[in-house]
């Protein structure tokens, strides 16, 4: 049936993409909730009383301590080398302006087994320091990195960049005019910084330390690897040490309670205080060239981040592959690249194709709904894998004991497990957690599409499919292959909804790296690690690209 006029057309496209927006937002939801529907189940037994009585304090002491330590040092890295790359000219600035955001194709995880290796009392440092100076085992204190200050260490040197690129964005953006003002008005650099710059980024700068702060709260590798105990690592006791779904469950929600108090923390903070920008002369004054010796103070404080979150890791990761590597090379490791690889690919072409079908949907939509619908999908990428994998575990085991039962009863056999003992659970659980990088990718790209556009497809005589595959897709293609490629390689790095819910012996590049770490066999891990580390690469020199367009656009 062919529909004439502009409303008919449109309620056409509102009612059909609504339905599908309605049933993939349900979906991808449905772990979450599942998680909440268990907070006050009974049925724990002992379980949540032992873990109570005594784990439980540790869990929210290490989280806390965590989130502090990492929180202030992601935003303090992440704003000076933001503001020095910005605002001061010297000696290699333009190389740290893209080279700051490659820690994180740097997983947390394998930088803990780097400077394990690195640290520890037969690794290089301490022999050289041992072989230089003379000493001996208890002449001696080094500090031990496998605690919590270690594991902070770790995600503050791999974290930074979110502070880092959102400040330097609003820095660009935003703090041109007001600076010339404020120095029109007396002000110094030092207080141009605190009193003009700082409040205009201070946005920026919180949602960055927010993202760091969830990816930190979402680790399982790096806590579990130096033995902090953390709610992540309660989670994964509790369904494999313990059986026992429902107190992981509420250990979830438990967890994801922190989440929401990290998102809802820059709120509460701010107040009523609001920071606009109402100098309409936009751009970056000019820079001050710095002397030598403060030039190489600045260079200096920007290489050492860099250093410490990808130079050293990374050299070491190359030397410990090359000189000794995994005994396993071979058909093994094909096997488990080929893993990673097929996952990570069929996750990136589903959640692009559900990312477009949901942004079109709220494009066309006359109502708040799609809209709305949007915004529940973006919180999966808030959501710990942990959570994630707990939540689809406990109705997809559900459903295949009931399609169990009903085909024992048809058929007089027992199929066994059809979705848990396969990868759709799996990929299910990574376009949960990952599906909100597509689509905010394909949002913000349609966004830039004039409806024009939109209306002239129409008087040409075509429907809404055919005006999104000959007209908004061709426009798009940039983006998206740019989120195929950052769902992708957040699915290489992914580690702990793998380890919940992979199939048996079925491994990933994440989890081998992972078990022979776990194994104490580091050497061994790094060649995993390190096609993992070459991969997450990919997307740095995208972001790069955009930073360096950005910094064009302003200046």
């Amino acid at each position: 049936m062919k529909f004439k006029g502009g409303q008919a057309w449109g309620s056409l496209h509102w009612s059909t993409l609504t339905v599908m927006a309605v049933l993939i937002a349900g979906l991808i939801a449905a772990p979450v909730l599942s998680v909440f529907s268990n907070v006050f189940a009974a049925g724990t037994g002992d379980t949540w009383a032992h873990l109570a009585d005594t784990v439980l304090g540790e869990f929210v002491l290490n989280t806390v301590v965590l989130c502090v330590g990492v929180g202030l040092g992601v935003s303090s890295i992440g704003v000076t080398t933001a503001w020095l790359t910005t605002m001061l000219d010297f000696p290699g600035r333009r190389f740290f302006e893209w080279a700051l955001v490659l820690p994180l194709a740097m997983p947390a995880y394998v930088m803990a087994y780097v400077y394990t290796d690195f640290l520890q009392f037969v690794g290089p440092l301490q022999s050289w320091l041992r072989e230089l100076l003379g000493w001996r085992a208890g002449d001696y204190w080094f500090p031990d990195v496998r605690t919590v200050g270690g594991a902070v260490a770790m995600f503050m040197f791999v974290l930074y960049p979110y502070a880092y690129m959102l400040a330097r964005t609003a820095f660009l953006e935003r703090a041109g005019g007001m600076l010339e003002a404020g120095r029109s008005l007396g002000l110094g650099p030092w207080a141009c910084f605190l009193r003009v710059s700082l409040p205009l980024a201070r946005p920026a700068v919180v949602a960055g330390t927010a993202l760091a702060l969830m990816e930190t709260l979402a680790d399982f590798g790096t806590v579990s690897y130096f033995g902090v105990q953390t709610f992540t690592t309660g989670i994964y006791r509790a369904w494999f040490s313990l059986g026992d779904r429902i107190a992981a469950a509420q250990l979830s929600a438990a967890l994801l309670a922190f989440v929401i108090v990290v998102l809802a923390l820059e709120r509460a903070t701010r107040g009523r205080a609001r920071f606009h920008n109402t100098s309409r002369q936009q751009g970056v004054p000019l820079r001050l060239r710095l002397s030598t010796p403060l030039g190489l103070l600045a260079a200096f404080s920007c290489f050492m981040p860099l250093l410490l979150g990808f130079l050293l890791p990374a050299g070491l990761l190359l030397q410990m592959a090359f000189f000794e590597g995994d005994a396993q090379f071979g058909p093994r490791f094909v096997q488990l690249a080929r893993n990673s690889f097929v996952l990570a690919a069929v996750t990136a072409a589903i959640a692009v194709l559900l990312a477009v079908l949901l942004g079109y949907a709220a494009r066309l939509a006359r109502s708040r709904l799609p809209h709305g619908l949007n915004r529940i999908v973006g919180l999966g990428y808030a959501v710990p894998g942990s959570v994630i994998a707990v939540g689809v575990l406990i109705p997809v085991t559900r459903l295949d004991a009931w399609i169990a039962q009903w085909w024992q009863a048809a058929f007089g056999e027992n199929p066994g497990l059809i979705l848990t003992g396969g990868i759709a659970a799996l990929v299910y659980a990574y376009l949960a957690r990952f599906l909100a990088v597509a689509l905010q990718t394909v949002e913000s790209s349609l966004g830039k599409i004039t409806p024009s556009m939109d209306d002239a497809s129409r008087s040409l005589g075509f429907g809404k499919w055919a005006t999104l595959r000959r007209v908004h897709v061709p426009i798009l293609r940039g983006s998206l292959l740019t989120a195929a490629l950052l769902v992708f390689v957040d699915v290489m790095k992914e580690l702990p909804a793998t380890l919940v819910i992979r199939p048996f012996n079925f491994d990933t590049l994440a989890t081998q790296a992972h078990t022979l770490a776990a194994d104490e066999r580091l050497a061994e891990a790094s060649t995993a690690a390190l096609i993992i580390v070459a991969v997450g690469l990919l997307p740095m020199f995208v972001i790069s690209r955009q930073i360096l367009k950005v910094k064009r656009r302003i200046e």
